[in-house]
């Protein structure tokens, strides 16, 4: 799992096979990852499924602290933090967040992603409470503005690994400035004024 995320994150996932996984792994039989995985749908659940558990555990702790809170900053914050702080937690280097850039762009593998989050209470009850927040913004805008952190988020993250891979100086100090800054901008995002359309006002009928 561990060399399949370092490939897929360096490489892409088209680019990568599975015997360049096997050899990577140490592995001499090359069908080693169709033994173990089946498909590499199957392979890819799994390294996200390991990294989801983790960041899972971080944003109980963070709802647990904020209970029902009225602030969407809090809210905003166990999206953003679970992320930056499982990612700091695995030195440099590291690979995830570069995989899961390369997994959100598969149409395919994309919707692995989101079958797995929508199993995840935790993620859900953020959903909750951010909607409660934003219960004046057309139901539309905070779908679309929910995509747009999304992409902030990991591309953010995955620029940042990036960078400490390299050895190359990141945009950012530290992952827990990348948190205050990601959640500053997340929650101006999400309160900034839209323009009224069409489909925006049937939506609120």
């Amino acid at each position: 799992m561990r060399a399949a995320e370092r490939l897929y994150a360096e490489y892409g996932l088209i680019a990568v096979s599975n015997r360049q996984i096997s050899e990577a792994a140490g592995q001499g039989n090359n069908t080693a990852v169709g033994y173990h995985f089946g498909t590499k749908a199957e392979l890819v659940r799994a390294i996200i499924r390991s990294h989801s558990e983790a960041m899972e555990k971080y944003q109980e702790r963070m709802l647990a602290g904020i209970g029902d809170s009225e602030d969407i900053r809090d809210w905003v914050a166990c999206l953003v933090r679970p992320a930056t702080d499982h990612l700091a937690s695995l030195g440099v280097p590291s690979w995830y967040a570069r995989f899961a850039v390369q997994v959100l762009t598969d149409p395919v593998l994309r919707a692995i992603v989101i079958d797995e989050a929508l199993v995840r209470r935790p993620l859900q009850r953020v959903h909750d409470g951010l909607e409660r927040c934003l219960g004046p913004l057309p139901a539309q805008v905070r779908a679309e503005r929910g995509e747009m952190a999304r992409h902030l988020i990991t591309h953010t993250c995955a620029e940042r690994e990036r960078a400490l891979a390299e050895g190359t100086r990141p945009g950012q100090s530290s992952w827990e400035h990348v948190a205050i800054a990601l959640t500053d901008a997340i929650t101006g995002l999400f309160l900034a004024p839209f323009t009224p359309r069409p489909e925006y006002l049937e939506d609120q009928r």
